[in-house]
C-alpha cells in the first residue's frame, strides 16, 4: 500500500485565508477533491510541506449569472455536468466534465482541479520504486533520495525523447479544451490581488512548467460569455475504455452558425496531443462556409497536423495521429447535424 508522506494540514475558512497560507508557505499545495494531488503525493511526485484544504470554502462553489455564467472553481465535475444552464448553453463543457474518470471521482474532483491537472507520462505516473529503478526523469528528477538521472550537463533526462532539453508530459485535462473553445476566462487570486486572464493563457507547452499560475495564486472562478443563439459546441474524447481513462486525444469545437447555415465564427481545440491544449488556428478558414463534408474533411486534415503524439500515453503513435483527423471531423459533423 502506498502512503502519503507526512504533511501539515490547514482547513481554509475562505479564499483570503487560503492565499495567505500560499504566500507564507512556498511548499504549500491546495486540496479540493484530491483526485490528482493525493495519488501524486503517494507516488512522491509531490511532497508539499503543508496542504491547504479548500473543499468547504463556500465562495468556490457558487454559480452566478452576470454577463455570462460564472462557475466557482470548487464545483465538482458532477455538478458542472448536471447543471441545466451548462448543458443548455455550453454543451462541450457538460460533455467534457461528464466524461472525466468515473462517477465516484466526478463527485470528488473539481472543475478548478481538472483545469490545473498535472501533466501525465508513462515514465512519470509510476510509483516511487519504479521511477527510481530507471533513474527517475526530468519531471520528477530525484524523488526523496536525491539521486537523479542526469545528462552530462546535469539536466534531467526525458525518457520519451532522451536528447530533448524539455519535458514532453502530456496535458490530459478534459475541461480545458472545452472551456478554451468556449472562450472562457479565469480569475486568479493571491495575497497581492486578483487578475483575470483568458484560460488559454494559463498553459505553457512544457510538461514540467505547464501552468502560468504562480505558486501563491489560486484559481477561484471560470467565466463564460453569455450563451447566444447560433452557438453550438461539442467535445469528443478518445480513450481505451469508455470510462475512467484519461484522454489520449480530445477535440473541442465551438461554432456560430447563422440561420442560412453559414459559419460565422469557429474555435477548435485539441487536447492530450501536447503539454498544453492546442488551439487550431486554421479554424478561421471555416468562417463564411457551410459545413459540408468536403469543407470539414479538408479542415480536419489541416487540424490533424498539430497532433504529434509521442510514446508517452496509450495506443500506437500512428493510429492516434490518424484518429485526430477522424475526431476533428466527427465533432464538426455532430455540430452541423445537431438541431
Amino acid at each position: 500500500m502506498m502512503r502519503a508522506p507526512r504533511f501539515r494540514y490547514h482547513a481554509a475558512r475562505n479564499v483570503k485565508d487560503a492565499v495567505a497560507v500560499l504566500a507564507d508557505e512556498p511548499g504549500a499545495a491546495l486540496l479540493a477533491g484530491g483526485t490528482d494531488l493525493v495519488p501524486n503525493m503517494k507516488r512522491r511526485q509531490q511532497t508539499p510541506s503543508i496542504v491547504v484544504g479548500i473543499r468547504r470554502v463556500a465562495e468556490l462553489r457558487r454559480v452566478t449569472e452576470e454577463s455570462g455564467l460564472v462557475l466557482g472553481a470548487g464545483l465538482t465535475l458532477a455538478e458542472v455536468a448536471a447543471d441545466a444552464r451548462v448543458r443548455a448553453g455550453y454543451a462541450a463543457l457538460a460533455q467534457a466534465a461528464g466524461s472525466v474518470a468515473t462517477p465516484h471521482l466526478r463527485n470528488m474532483g473539481t472543475l478548478g482541479g481538472n483545469l490545473c491537472l498535472d501533466t501525465r507520462c508513462n515514465y512519470y505516473d509510476q510509483n516511487y520504486e519504479w521511477r527510481k529503478a530507471i533513474g527517475f526523469c526530468m519531471k520528477a528528477p530525484a524523488g526523496t533520495d536525491g539521486h537523479a538521472c542526469t545528462t552530462a550537463d546535469g539536466t534531467g533526462i526525458c525518457w520519451v525523447a532522451t536528447s530533448s532539453p524539455r519535458c514532453w508530459a502530456v496535458s490530459s485535462t478534459d475541461t480545458a479544451p472545452a472551456l478554451i473553445a468556449l472562450g472562457a476566462f479565469i480569475t486568479l487570486v493571491s495575497a497581492q490581488g486578483t487578475r483575470d486572464i483568458a484560460l488559454e493563457d494559463l498553459y505553457r507547452n512544457d510538461g514540467m512548467h505547464y501552468l502560468t499560475r504562480r505558486p501563491d495564486e489560486m484559481l477561484t472562478a471560470i467565466r463564460l460569455r453569455k450563451a447566444e443563439s447560433g452557438w453550438k459546441s461539442a467535445y469528443w474524447k478518445l480513450r481505451r475504455r469508455g470510462a475512467f481513462d484519461f484522454p489520449v486525444l480530445s477535440v473541442a469545437a465551438s461554432v456560430r452558425i447563422s440561420e442560412d447555415g453559414v459559419v460565422r465564427e469557429a474555435r477548435v481545440v485539441m487536447g492530450a496531443v501536447a503539454s498544453k491544449p492546442l488551439i487550431v488556428p486554421e479554424a478561421a478558414m471555416l468562417a463564411g462556409q457551410r459545413l459540408t463534408d468536403e469543407v470539414i474533411d479538408a479542415f480536419a486534415v489541416k487540424a490533424s497536423r498539430l497532433a504529434k503524439p509521442l510514446d508517452n500515453t496509450d495506443f500506437e503513435l500512428g493510429w492516434r495521429k490518424r484518429m485526430a483527423k477522424s475526431y476533428v471531423a466527427g465533432a464538426l459533423k455532430e455540430l452541423r447535424d445537431r438541431p
